[in-house]
């Protein structure tokens, strides 16, 4: 759990720097929380795949190295096929008709369901309220880039090729057993598929 959080730290500090508005904010209309959450956004948007799979390699799961590749990539493609394929308009009347799905969310959500697929909750419902507040941060931020619908379809692209492609962690796949008590003596043999 430590090697997540530090590992998510890092590239949260590192990326939230990196994507920052350059936008006056004295005349601004919004507040400075919308620009923080906007920021996040950005920021954990990257850094749940990335994290993803450093932790794949941390573990020494190359296997999970491919799945995430294979499921991330799979993501991106259907997602930015379905923004040129519907063509839905941006919020807030904007001339841009790349509105539907949100990437930023598939993004997210792919890192997150990758990480909660292949490494169960105990990583999982962190990376999952992460990939929530990029979610909001798509609707809620200072630019309004998407709404509810948006959201709702990156994040079940995210999730569905994660779960299409990945499969739980077993660190090996035979496990041996044994058990005596002076005059019984058992032995155990499993083989995970």
């Amino acid at each position: 759990m430590k090697n997540f959080i530090f590992t998510f730290i890092g590239i949260f500090i590192i990326f939230s720097n990196a994507f920052g508005q350059d936008v006056d904010r004295s005349t601004s209309k919004h507040e400075k929380w919308e620009f923080v959450l906007e920021g996040a956004g950005d920021a954990f948007q990257i850094g749940l795949p990335l994290s993803a799979g450093i932790m794949t390699l941390i573990k020494k799961d190359y296997e999970g190295t491919k799945k995430l590749a294979l499921s991330y990539g799979t993501s991106l493609a259907i997602t930015y096929s379905l923004k040129h394929i519907v063509r839905k308009q941006r919020p807030e009347g904007r001339e841009l008709f790349d509105s539907f799905p949100s990437g930023h969310t598939t993004s997210a959500f792919s890192g997150a369901s990758f990480i909660q697929r292949r490494y169960g909750w105990k990583y999982g419902k962190y990376a999952y309220i992460l990939a929530g507040i990029v979610g909001l941060s798509r609707m809620e931020g200072p630019d309004g880039w998407h709404d509810i619908w948006d959201v709702l379809g990156g994040a079940t692209i995210g999730i569905g090729s994660t779960y299409l492609f990945t499969k739980p962690y077993h660190k090996g796949k035979i496990d041996l057993g044994f058990y005596g008590d002076g005059n019984y003596y058992l032995i155990t043999f499993r083989y995970r598929f």
